[in-house]
C-alpha cells in the first residue's frame, strides 16, 4: 500500500495539504515500508483560495490509499476522498518514520475496517492491471 506525508521538512507530518511543500510517498507492508518519492512544490503555497495548486499534489498521491496531512481544507479533503484516499490529520507533528512504524505493527494485526477498505485500493488496482493486459493480448 502506498502512502503519502505532507510535509514541509520531509521528516515530520507538520504541513496543511494544500501549502505543504513536499508530498513524500512510501510503500508499506506489515514487513515494512520503502521511499519511493518525494514530490516537491515550491514556495509560492500561502492561502489565497487557488484550488489549481491542488491538481499537481492530487496527480501525485494518485495511487495512494492513505495521505497524513497536518490540516486539510474542506474542498481538498473532498477531492482526495473522491480519489479514494484516506486523509489522516494529525494533531501535532509527528515524525513520518514513527507514523510508518506503528502502520506496520497495525498491518500485522487485523486493521480496522477503514483501513482494511483502503488496502483493497491497491488490490483493485492490481485486478484493473490485468484486466488491461488481457486486453493487450486479444
Amino acid at each position: 500500500m502506498k502512502i503519502a506525508f505532507a510535509t514541509q521538512d520531509q521528516q515530520r507530518v507538520d504541513a496543511h495539504f494544500g501549502w505543504a511543500k513536499f508530498l513524500a510517498v512510501y510503500e508499506l507492508d506489515a514487513s515494512g515500508h520503502r521511499h519511493l518519492q518525494t514530490f516537491p512544490f515550491g514556495e509560492d503555497l500561502a492561502e489565497d483560495g487557488n484550488e489549481d495548486k491542488l491538481g499537481p499534489k492530487l496527480a501525485a498521491i494518485a495511487d495512494c490509499a492513505i495521505v497524513y496531512v497536518a490540516a486539510i481544507g474542506g474542498s481538498a479533503a473532498a477531492r482526495v476522498v473522491a480519489q479514494k484516499i484516506h486523509p489522516i490529520k494529525v494533531a501535532q507533528p509527528e515524525s513520518i518514520a514513527e507514523l510508518l512504524d506503528r502502520m506496520k505493527e497495525v498491518l500485522k494485526g487485523t486493521p480496522p475496517p477503514w483501513l482494511r477498505k483502503a488496502l483493497m485500493k491497491d488490490q483493485q488496482r492490481a485486478a484493473e492491471f490485468e484486466d488491461d493486459d488481457e486486453k493487450v493480448k486479444a
